[in-house]
């Protein structure tokens, strides 16, 4: 079984992959102020949720936009499994052209997302990674990386106001009946949520122009299926995208072992 893992800021993918076949997500939140140990005991518990035993993990493949967090999750990982985790940068083969000024800048969850959606979706596409942030990657028809933007998410726009107001409270995210609040908390949720659909319009509409053609519209991410079924533009909604990225990733800088040799004469 490979492991791919996609360290959020908020919260930790994990996913199990038999061949080519996902055949479980299970997710934890992201703490800095885990110990290896904490992460270790928390990924076994997963793990055995699952039934994945660790001596059938055969590979793992990390993407972490969370550097402190990075390292005791690689160490949880090489105790639990005892397989050294390859961890998505620079040097890792991706098969992607990135055409930014420092391409070694790029977020290697845009890298994985970026690699499969070329492998799945009709290009050119447009990518929108909906988690703490917005992500939105560019690419051509060709396949190449052409740049990104870089919004708020939905989750920090309702931390900031519930914290820098004194009487809005906090709500959960679900669609109001109507655009129109009837109360404080319809109003906060047509605005986090019709808000931020219509961003997500208004800013496909203008792609065509900077791609020369209208391009696939891709939404993935926790909260891409709660938001993206008020835009009016088509979209493709790609819950486990990156997963599927960082699978293709490691396919291609997986060693494969060296032939025996043949026995001289």
């Amino acid at each position: 079984m490979l492991l791919t893992v996609d360290i959020g800021n908020s919260h930790i993918t994990l996913g199990g992959f038999e061949q080519e076949s996902l055949v479980f997500v299970a997710n934890l939140l992201t703490s800095p102020y885990r110990t290896e140990d904490q992460y270790a005991v928390e990924l076994l518990q997963i793990m055995n949720l699952y039934h994945a035993e660790p001596k059938e993990i055969n590979g793992i493949i990390i993407s972490s936009v969370v550097p402190e967090v990075s390292a005791p999750i690689q160490r949880a990982f090489q105790h639990i499994c005892e397989v050294p985790p390859l961890v998505l940068g620079p040097g890792v083969k991706t098969g992607l052209n990135i055409l930014i000024e420092n391409p070694a800048q790029l977020g290697s969850d845009m890298v994985a997302n970026a690699v499969a959606a070329v492998s799945k979706h009709p290009l050119p596409c447009v990518i929108f990674d909906m988690g703490t942030a917005i992500t939105v990657s560019f690419l051509d028809k060709k396949g190449n990386f052409l740049g990104g933007m870089i919004c708020a998410g939905v989750n920090i726009m309702l931390h900031a106001l519930t914290t820098q107001t004194a009487l809005l409270p906090h709500i959960s995210l679900e669609n109001p009946e109507h655009f129109i609040g009837k109360n404080t908390v319809q109003s906060m949720q047509s605005g986090m949520l019709y808000g931020t659909a219509a961003m997500l319009d208004g800013l496909a509409s203008r792609f065509a122009t900077e791609l020369h053609e209208p391009p696939t519209l891709i939404a993935t991410g926790g909260m891409a299926q709660l938001v993206t079924q008020n835009c009016v533009h088509p979209f493709i909604v790609d819950e486990h995208l990156m997963l599927e990225g960082l699978r293709l990733i490691y396919e291609k800088n997986r060693k494969t072992p060296k032939p025996p040799r043949s026995k001289q004469g």
